[in-house]
């Protein structure tokens, strides 16, 4: 699990900076080895607390990695985001490519969105615009409200950059895909 220097550091002043202030206020650190001492002790508690959210983090990962392996389309979905944006696992496009791929094949729209914007950017898979129209085309077709309307607004600006024939072609896939279902 990956902590960040940042929030840990953040963690330790927060907690540590008012009980330091307290002490030294109070005159009961006369030497340097005492401050020493109590700055050490109260770090190490909230190390010792990151680690414990640490842990929790990872029996969350593996939890949601095994119900993705069972099939479940949130999970797999989830385990996808987790991966493309190396949130308590190394960041890894094609792994994440994977994932989002197994639960946009169960219908999950997340997951096709993410799809779709994965074959856009070429991260993970090869860059295919056609592949990515048909996967937020999908991804559209089931969202409501405003987010249809980001959906169809991001699937028509890749439209903008396919050549008709490749426009036809994602369309007929997507059509194809729905009929199959």
């Amino acid at each position: 699990m990956r902590i960040s220097f940042s929030v840990l550091r953040f963690a330790i002043v927060s907690s540590v900076a008012p009980r330091i202030s307290r002490l030294a206020e109070s005159r009961k650190l006369r030497t340097g080895t005492a401050f020493f001492a109590v700055v050490l002790t109260i770090s190490c508690g909230t190390i010792i607390g990151a680690n414990a959210a640490g842990r929790a983090a990872a029996q969350s990962i593996a939890a949601t990695i095994a119900r993705a392996e069972r099939g479940d389309p949130a999970a797999a979905a989830r385990l996808g985001w987790l991966f493309s944006t190396g949130r308590g696992v190394p960041q890894n496009y094609s792994e994440a490519a994977k994932w989002f791929y197994r639960a946009a094949t169960r219908g999950n729209g997340d997951a096709q969105f993410a799809l779709g914007m994965a074959y856009n950017k070429g991260q993970g898979v090869p860059r295919d615009y056609v592949l990515s129209y048909l996967w937020l085309n999908l991804s559209a077709a089931q969202a409501v409200g405003t987010d249809h309307d980001f959906r169809a607004t991001v699937r028509d600006a890749i439209a903008s950059k396919m050549t008709p024939q490749q426009l036809l072609t994602a369309q007929q896939l997507a059509l194809k895909w729905q009929k199959s279902r």
